[in-house]
C-alpha cells in the first residue's frame, strides 16, 4: 500500500485522525520516572525510551499514527539517537504510522542522503538496507526545489510520506512566512510549488504522499491552504497545548472526514500534569493519556468533519 493508503486504512480503523506527539523532556515526565534510571547520559536516553514505549502501551489501540519529536533524542547523544531509532521500531510494529519530526533540509547529494536515511535503504555490504524506516519525515522548504525534490522521489519509491513545512504553529512564525512577494504572503508561495511537487504523485485515494505542515493556531490560514491544496495532507500541530481548538482545526478536513491528521504532544504526554487529569488520576500517568486521547477523539468527532468516520460502523476502540 502506498503511504496516504496506509494512512487513511488506519485512519477508518481507528475512526479518528489523532497523531500523539511524543516529545519527551526529562522533566516533564511523570513523578519518580526518571528516578527509575542511571543519573548518566546513558540512563535519560534509558528513560526516554521506556516513556515512550509506556505511552506506546496506551495509545497504539486507539490512534492512527506517532509523531517523535527528534530534538529531545539526540540532545543525549548516540544513546539517544539509538532510543529514538528503537521508539520508530517500536510504534511501527504496533501498527502505527511513525512520523519523524526532524524538519530536515538540505540540497542536492545531502538531501539524498537524508531522505535515504530516514526513508530509503542505504548501501551496506553490496547490498540495500533499512536504517530510520519512518513512515515519514517533516521537511523544511527553504531551500527550495533542490532540498525537497530528493525527498519526494525516495518517499515515492519506498511508500513512505513527507510534510513540508508551509504555515507553522510557533508565535513568530510570521516573521518570514507573512511576508508579501507578488502580492502574497510566502506561505503562499511555499503552498504554490508544493502543489506542482505533489501532484504528480497523487493516487486513486486522490492525494499524494506529499504533504504539508499548518498549524492549528492560524485557523484562518489553516481553512485558505486547505482550500488551496486538495489532495494534499494536512499534518496539523498545534492542538491543545499550543492554543488550537478543535473548531480551529475544522476546516482541514474534507468532507469525508479525513485529508488531516491533527497533532497533540504535551496535551496528551503531559496530561498528569494538567487539569483535570491531575486530579482525577493522581499517581496513575497512563490512565492520564488514555483518558486525554480519547476526550480529544470525541471532541474531534463533535466539531469536525471528522465525526463523519464514526459512521463507518466499526467498533471505536474502548
Amino acid at each position: 500500500m502506498s503511504f496516504i493508503e496506509r494512512v487513511f486504512a488506519a485512519v477508518r480503523r481507528l475512526r479518528n485522525p489523532v497523531v500523539v506527539g511524543i516529545d519527551p523532556r526529562p522533566e516533564e515526565l511523570p513523578p519518580g520516572f526518571l528516578d527509575r534510571f542511571p543519573g548518566t547520559a546513558v540512563g535519560v536516553a534509558d528513560a526516554l525510551r521506556r516513556f515512550g514505549g509506556e505511552v506506546l502501551d496506551v495509545v497504539a489501540p486507539l490512534v492512527p499514527a506517532v509523531k517523535f519529536q527528534s530534538a529531545f533524542y539526540e540532545a543525549y547523544g548516540p544513546a539517544g539517537v539509538a532510543a529514538l531509532h528503537a521508539s520508530v521500531e517500536d510504534a511501527r510494529a504496533r501498527g502505527l504510522i511513525a512520523i519523524v519530526d526532524g524538519k530536515r533540509n538540505d540540497i542536492g547529494s545531502t538531501a539524498e542522503a537524508y531522505a535515504r536515511a530516514y526513508l530509503g535503504k542505504v548501501p551496506v555490504g553490496g547490498r540495500y538496507e533499512p536504517t530510520w524506516s519512518a513512515d515519514a519525515l517533516t521537511v523544511n522548504p527553504y531551500l527550495g526545489s533542490d532540498g525537497i525534490l530528493p525527498f519526494v522521489r525516495v518517499a515515492a519509491r519506498e511508500n513512505r510520506g513527507i510534510f513540508v513545512l508551509v504555515r507553522t504553529s510557533n508565535p513568530s512564525a510570521g516573521e518570514f512566512q507573512d511576508l508579501v512577494s507578488e502580492g502574497k504572503p510566502l506561505y503562499r508561495h511555499v503552498a504554490d510549488r508544493l502543489r506542482q511537487w505533489a501532484s504528480p504523485h497523487v493516487g486513486e485515494s486522490g492525494y499524494s504522499h506529499v504533504g504539508a505542515v499548518v498549524g492549528a493556531t492560524y485557523p484562518g490560514q489553516l481553512a485558505e491552504l486547505r482550500s488551496e491544496l486538495p489532495g494534499i495532507p494536512l499534518l496539523v500541530p498545534g492542538y491543545g497545548s499550543q492554543g488550537g481548538t478543535s473548531r480551529d482545526v475544522a476546516a482541514a478536513f474534507d468532507g469525508d472526514g479525513l485529508g488531516a491528521l491533527i497533532n497533540n504532544s504535551r496535551g496528551i504526554t503531559g496530561a498528569h500534569d494538567r487539569s483535570p487529569y491531575r486530579e482525577r488520576f493522581a499517581g496513575r500517568w497512563q490512565a492520564a493519556v488514555e483518558q486525554a486521547v480519547l476526550d480529544m477523539i470525541d471532541d474531534l468527532a463533535a466539531n469536525t468533519p471528522a465525526g463523519r468516520l464514526r459512521d463507518a460502523g466499526t467498533p471505536a476502540p474502548v
